[in-house]
């Protein structure tokens, strides 16, 4: 991987049906049913709306035989409308409905955490040596079988390791890190490459994006390390809905298909499936668009790991580096808005003098050739007046640079200066690239100076500016580069607070910083056990005010209490209308009415929170 020129990772191809994946192939755009499989008109006319909306995959789920059978008819009914997109059948806990499944859909995914393994308790286990390699002739005996049936019928398999559900024994020897998901996936694959079976698909997801990435990036140093190159789904499980599930998705899908490492892809929203087309589609693009740009020239830094990355260590000035939380610094030199969210209020407001008395409760950064002494804002220094920094009694400076500026005298100007602060900016095509370019020659010179992340979107949409950032600041914030961000956009709908709230929203998505309630929601599937999205809804209304609480919101226990594994309450469907509250891990109340169940949250948490 190089960590500053986009280049795909070039994988195997596998051929699904009449859509190959991998190799030179674009990245393609996939989404999941949230209807019955056994209803099979429902099941057709939403098909055909994910494939209309850019769809090159439909996957639906199999929680039986029968399921798994119904296929067929959902496939006969798209063929007689002339839609032959591949379906692709999703499997838990029972590889009957894999098998059946294999014969009428063009993939099959199966979970290796529940394929062959006994459900998951969530206890302490230990597992000998002897008990270990039994369990692993277990899943060989049962999943031998299986590959065959798929070499027969011309279906492609995808390997797909989810956070929430890796098996007793992986968890016994791994715990739910990067290492047991990545060695889940392996087990299953070495089975595959032994019977000399090559149609496989990789993903290895989580609701967390920093475990996501690391653990994708992991998985992709074992397979070099074995020899091995299948192709790759992206994800991030539960991501929620609306601003927050997108910015969520795209930063963490952002940052591996920035690595050039992802095949195919989905955005998982708690809402309608062809919802997710358009994101997804966006997310691709702007990524794509970077192939073949100008090279960058850069030396990477021997301390930085991208697997695992340490983070830079900055010194601290006026609250910006070291141990402090990422800065957000809004950006209204051009629009003059002075108004803000105090739930979500910047650190910093970049804008014009006379405005500065407007939030008198914020700090502020004016132009250095406006800046005057015996004012309270700090001055902003471009690089044409560089010679003027060390001269400013100022006690906070800041200097707006790129990569190109980065000469041996300005690292000298930045070390020497203990005030200074870095407004980093890009206008490369891949920004991102250039960006880690100027982190990594900070890193190689020992330059502790602090660093802000400055990005600027000028789109159509509001939407396209929430992908676009979440990918780029995503990709930076996930190396452990940034001790803030700043974003701008002339954008229809992307006034100042809408942008700091996306800020917000990204450092959150990262685990950089935690500034309101986290919602972890799946999108739904043919298991879901209650109204998702109006569920959604209510649980927002009534928690929106618990900063720093994350609750999870999930259609069935699947992925249940396991991928909202660092949530800290769940709202879990335990069977039609009815619903399970769990307290981390813990189920407190099971199956109580769904009419009942988000008011007996509430008094729940306020139960906790008062002891």
């Amino acid at each position: 991987m190089d960590l500053f020129n986009y280049k795909r990772r070039l994988s195997s191809v596998v051929q699904i049906g009449n859509t190959p994946l991998g190799g030179h192939y674009p990245v393609r755009i996939q989404s999941m049913s949230n209807v019955s499989t056994m209803d099979t008109g429902a099941g057709v006319r939403q098909a055909i709306r994910m494939i209309d909306a850019g769809a090159e995959y439909v996957r639906f789920t199999a929680q039986g035989e029968r399921e798994a059978q119904n296929l067929q008819k959902i496939r006969e009914g798209l063929s007689e409308k002339g839609y032959t997109t591949p379906l692709v059948a999703d499997i838990h806990f029972n590889p009957k409905a894999a098998d059946a499944a294999a014969l009428y859909v063009e993939k099959v995914r199966i979970n290796p955490g529940n394929y062959a393994d006994k459900a998951r308790k969530f206890k302490t286990e230990t597992c000998t040596d002897e008990a270990y390699a039994k369990e692993l002739q277990k899943i060989r005996d049962r999943f031998v079988p299986f590959l065959r049936l798929c070499r027969e019928n011309n279906t492609a398999i995808r390997i797909g390791v989810n956070h929430g559900s890796l098996s007793g024994r992986i968890m016994s020897r791994y715990g739910d890190t990067p290492e047991g998901m990545v060695e889940s996936c392996m087990e299953f694959l070495r089975i595959c490459a032994g019977e000399k079976f090559d149609s496989v698909v990789l993903s290895v997801k989580a609701s967390n994006t920093i475990v996501m990435i690391r653990t994708v990036r992991l998985l992709v140093r074992t397979l070099e390390a074995e020899g091995m190159n299948y192709p790759l789904h992206l994800g991030v499980t539960e991501a929620g809905d609306g601003e927050d599930g997108r910015i969520k998705s795209a930063a963490g899908i952002g940052a591996l298909l920035a690595d050039g490492i992802g095949d195919t892809l989905r955005v998982s929203l708690s809402e309608e499936p062809e919802a997710e087309m358009p994101v997804a589609r966006k997310l691709a693009n702007y990524i794509s668009a970077r192939a073949c740009h100008p090279p960058i020239n850069a030396a990477a830094s021997p301390q930085h790991d991208p697997v695992c990355p340490p983070g830079r260590r900055s010194r601290t000035v006026s609250g910006i580096g070291g141990d402090c939380p990422p800065a957000v610094i809004s950006d209204r030199t051009g629009s003059g808005d002075s108004t803000v969210n105090e739930c979500l209020k910047p650190d910093w407001i970049c804008t014009a003098p006379e405005k500065a008395a407007d939030t008198p409760r914020i700090k502020h950064i004016i132009d250095a050739d406006r800046w005057e002494p015996q004012m309270e804002a700090c001055p902003r220094f471009s690089v044409h007046q560089k010679n003027s920094l060390p001269a400013c009694p100022a006690k906070t400076k800041f200097i707006s640079l790129t990569y190109s500026d980065l000469d041996d005298e300005i690292i000298r100007l930045l070390k020497t200066d203990r005030t200074a602060v870095v407004l980093l900016n890009s206008i490369h095509v891949n920004a991102v690239g250039e960006m880690r370019a100027f982190m990594h020659r900070l890193l190689n010179a020992e330059c502790d100076v602090p660093v802000i992340l400055c990005r600027e979107y000028n789109d159509r949409d509001a939407e396209s500016v929430q992908i676009k950032a979440a990918a780029d600041f995503g990709a930076l914030l996930a190396d452990g580069f940034g001790d803030g961000i700043m974003l701008r956009s002339n954008t229809p709908g992307c006034d100042a607070k809408t942008l700091d709230g996306y800020m917000f929203g990204i450092l959150q998505a990262t685990r950089a910083r935690i500034s309101k309630t986290e919602y972890i929601s799946c999108p739904g599937c043919g298991r879901t056990l209650f109204d998702l999205q109006k569920t959604v809804a209510q649980v927002k209304a009534a928690t929106s005010q618990m900063v720093g609480l994350k609750i999870a919101i999930m259609g069935c226990i699947v992925n249940g209490p396991g991928e909202m594994a660092d949530a800290d309450y769940g709202y879990i469907g335990a069977g039609r209308g009815r619903i399970s509250l769990y307290k981390g891990k813990a189920c407190i109340l099971k199956n109580i009415p769904e009419e009942d169940a988000v008011a007996r949250l509430i008094e729940l948490i306020g139960k906790d929170s008062n002891t």
